[in-house]
Order: C-alpha cells, then structure tokens, then sequence
C-alpha cells in the first residue's frame, strides 16, 4: 500500500486505516494531556488543567453530590424539546417561504437579518415572556436552532436540481405532489446533516438558558463546579457533553441510513472516491446495538409510563423525577416512532397484500 493518499486532496481514507487512525488520535491527545499534567509540578499547573484521574475521580463526586443522572436526562430533555420544536416551526415555514415568492419576498430579508441576533442578550426577554422554568428554556433553545435551521430550509429548497421538477411535471404531477415526492425528500435528506452540525451549537445554547435560570441540568452543575474552583468537574462535565453530542450524531446517522438509504449506495464499478456516503463496520455495529436499544426501551418505556399512572410497580415516579414537566419531549419521541413503525408495517403487509 502506498502512502500517496496522505497527500491527496479530499483522498479517501484506506477503509483498513480508518480505526487505527481513530484509535491513535484518542491515544495521541489523552497522551498529551498526561504529559502536560503529569507530576508534582506540571507543564500547566492543576488549576488550568488537572490530570486525567483527577477528572476520572470527579464523575464520582459529580453522581454522590450533584445528581449528576437527573441533571444528564433534564438537559438531555430541553435539548430534544428545543429540536423538536424547531423542527416542526422551521420545515413548514421553510417550505412557505421556499416555494411561494409571495412570501419569499416579504420574509426572506427579515429572516436573513434575524440570524445575527446576539442569543445570550435576548435571553432575558424569554425569561419576561415565558418565566424561568423549563418552557422558557425549551423555547430559548428551540428559537437559536430555528433562526439558522429556517433559512437552511429555503437555500436546501433552491438547491433542488430543476431537472427532476421537470421530470414529475412532464409525468402529470400536481403542485403538491411535486412536493412530496421531489422537494421533500431532497430537501429532507440533505437537512438532517445540518442539524447535526447544529448539535454542537444546541448544547452551548443550553448551557447558558439553564445558566440563566438554575432549575437543574449540566449548565448549573458547570457553574457551580466553576464557583468551587472544581476545574476537575468541569473538565468532567465537558468530556460529559461531548459524550452526549457524540452520541446524538450517531443516532442522526442511523437515522439518515434509515430513511435515506440510496445516500449510502455505490454503484459497480462507480469511482471509489465518488461523493457517497460509505456504510463502515462501526456503522453496522452501531445499528444492531440501536435497535436492540430501541426495543428494550420502549419496554421499559412502557412500564415506567404504567407506573406514572397507577404507582403499580413502585410509588417512585421515575419520569416525573427525571424529566418533571419536560417528559413530554420522551413521550413526543417514543409515539413518533411507534407511529412511524406502524405506518411501515402497514406499508409492508397491509397495502402490499391489497396489491
């Protein structure tokens, strides 16, 4: 094998480097943060950065003294209610604005200039107009996703290939039938890469609405640690939010497989360097271990939601203890995929039996 790829430009990785070469950038940066930290005096003192066991100590302290688990699922909450919100504001009126030139030339300007609001200095009018509980926090969340997702609906729009409009038209197609099956689907499957880029931006956004307002989640937690000089806590809870964010991109991408499988097919013979998306062993692992996941949650979904109700397994309500008046955004989630599951079985067995 030579070492050509090294240098070229957008050059595919050799699919047997891949995980070593993940494997060596995590050895490469836990090694310099113990070099830097090692010793009785280190490269850079313990206050600015402390040694990776003292961080490991710290996810200790941070379970027995800070309910470091209620704290993970109530900003997991507000992250997921401020997405779903948005969502279902920025789509719709996305495609308002994106297909009608009525609107696109009313709204478009004002959307384009909204995207430079400073967030932090608007968070004190949602704390006027919602309070300092959870919707306010939600909303807070929902709105910074909504003003950069709404005008990345409207450019995905425009960017839709004129020639598969054409097709569908010359075919007999309706208005709306063109866009549900050309401009939604195309503009779907490229959205559900930019929100999770905007997973990245979401967490800072939570942290500092649950900042604002300290009812529970990590942003208080990083707050307090950094008030106690517990630099270990807060390295700790960091690591914690990259974890989560990690982990939510995953979840994106086993969804983006699932309802965009064609982004991840070649075709015979196709350049190996074509601009599709590859289908790795991580990603096949990953899939089988999400819906055993999925299956053994929505189980205890089921239990846990019975108990709410009749306290018939324990007089403990777990939801109401995790997630107080954000559960909605769990049971949001769990019926859409039920919904949807049902939609595909009937799909499957229902309509093709007609046919």
């Amino acid at each position: 094998m030579t070492l050509s790829w090294l240098t070229d430009l957008r050059g595919a990785i050799p699919k047997k480097l891949k995980t070593p070469l993940i494997l060596g950038g995590v050895l490469v940066f836990f090694g310099a943060w113990l070099l830097l930290s090692a010793g009785s005096s280190p490269i850079i003192p313990g206050y600015a950065l402390p040694h990776p066991s003292r961080v490991w100590n710290a996810f200790g302290d941070l379970y027995r003294d800070n309910e470091l688990i209620r704290n993970i699922t109530i900003s997991i909450a507000h992250n997921l209610g401020g997405y779903i919100k948005a969502i279902l504001w920025a789509i719709p009126l996305g495609f308002l604005i994106g297909m009608l030139p009525v609107f696109r030339g009313s709204l478009q300007p004002l959307i384009g200039a909204i995207r430079f609001l400073p967030l932090t200095a608007v968070t004190s009018l949602f704390i006027v107009w919602y309070g300092i509980g959870s919707e306010m926090k939600i909303n807070f969340l929902a709105f910074g996703i909504f003003i950069y997702l709404l005008p990345t609906v409207i450019l995905r729009i425009d960017e839709v290939d004129d020639v598969y409009v054409k097709t569908v038209y010359t075919l007999g197609a309706s208005k709306w039938q063109t866009i549900k099956s050309v401009f939604l689907p195309a503009v779907v499957s490229r959205l559900i890469d930019d929100i999770r880029v905007l997973t990245a931006i979401s967490w800072t956004y939570i942290i500092v609405a649950e900042t604002t307002a300290a009812t529970g989640g990590l942003g208080p937690l990083t707050f307090a640690a950094q008030r106690q000089g517990r630099v270990d806590k807060t390295f700790a809870i960091l690591l914690l939010i990259m974890f989560i964010g990690l982990v939510q991109d995953r979840i994106f991408v086993y969804l983006d497989r699932k309802f965009f499988p064609y982004k991840y097919q070649t075709k015979p013979g196709y350049d190996e360097k074509a601009n599709l998306k590859k289908v790795s062993v991580w990603d096949s692992i990953f899939d089988y271990v999400f819906q055993v996941v999925s299956i053994l949650a929505l189980v205890l979904y089921v239990l846990i939601v019975i108990n709410e109700y009749t306290a018939v397994f324990s007089d403990i309500k777990i939801m109401d203890y995790f997630f107080g008046d954000r559960s909605w955004t769990i049971h949001f989630i769990i019926l859409s995929i039920i919904g949807y599951t049902g939609y595909k079985l009937y799909q499957k067995y229902i309509l093709k039996a007609d046919l």
